[in-house]
Formats: structure tokens, C-alpha cells, sequence
């Protein structure tokens, strides 16, 4: 259990996977769904520039496969790239900011995921809301 006025960069994580703006939403898709993740960020030369969620590819196919038979779902989302459906605001902190920082952004954002930046745009880390009940609610040992 660590205080809220901990810097968030003790409890970001460092690894992460990314997308690149131009590749297809289908190649996003697929890593959402063999990594467990439901936000990936989107990089250009390492710099954030947005973020798909599960629920912009779910959003997308949605919109445009009503019209078509559910085995084009996969044809279609191969025609878009992220950045045709990434969200460009992307909501963000700093390593040093502290915790109840990240957790007020999470909660005004009504997001799940926190990417950690430097003052660059370089992202240096993700927060999600269960890293942020972790370090609330378990011990070190627990994890």
C-alpha cells in the first residue's frame, strides 16, 4: 500500500506494446487480443501521438459491418489504419506526477489506461486502473 502522494513512476509499466498511425486497425485488433490489452498507444518516433482501445476497434467494425456479412469483419478492419480511429487527446501524465493525480485523471477521464510522458512526449510508461488498486490496496508481497 503506497501513499497517493507517490510518484506514479513507481508504479508505471515500463514494458509495453505499441502501434505505429499507419498500421491496419486488423494488425491492432490482433495484438489487443493475443496480449490481453485493451489500450495500446500509438507511437511515431516514440512519441505519443494517440491511443486505440478495444472499443474504437469494436466502435469501427461495428459501424461499418453492419452492412456487411460477419466474414468481412476482418477484410474491413484490414482497410483502416489506427490513426483513422485512434483517439488523439490523449489524456497523460508525468513520471513525477503522484498517484491521486493519475487516479483523478483516470476517473475525470473516465479512461482505463494512463500513459506516463515525459515533457517530450515520450512515453515512458502506461498506468491502468488495476495498477492503481494494487498499489492502494495490496502489499508488495501480495503481487
Amino acid at each position: 500500500m503506497l501513499p497517493h502522494t507517490t510518484p506514479v513512476s513507481e508504479i508505471m509499466r515500463r514494458e509495453f506494446v505499441s502501434v505505429g498511425p499507419d498500421e491496419r486497425l486488423d494488425f491492432a485488433d490482433r495484438v489487443q487480443r493475443v496480449g490481453h490489452f485493451r489500450h495500446l498507444p500509438v507511437l511515431e518516433e516514440g512519441r505519443l501521438v494517440g491511443i486505440v482501445s478495444d472499443r474504437d476497434v469494436l466502435a469501427s467494425a461495428l459501424t461499418k459491418s453492419l452492412d456487411f456479412p460477419a466474414g468481412q469483419r476482418r477484410t474491413f478492419l484490414h482497410s483502416l489504419e489506427v490513426k483513422e480511429v485512434m483517439t488523439r487527446q490523449v489524456i497523460s501524465a508525468r513520471p513525477d506526477a503522484p498517484l491521486s493525480e493519475a487516479a483523478l485523471r483516470l476517473i475525470e477521464g473516465k479512461i482505463g489506461c494512463l500513459p506516463i510522458v515525459e515533457a517530450d512526449g515520450t512515453l515512458v510508461g502506461m498506468v491502468t486502473e488495476t495498477d492503481l488498486l494494487r498499489a492502494a490496496y495490496l502489499k508488495p508481497e501480495d503481487d
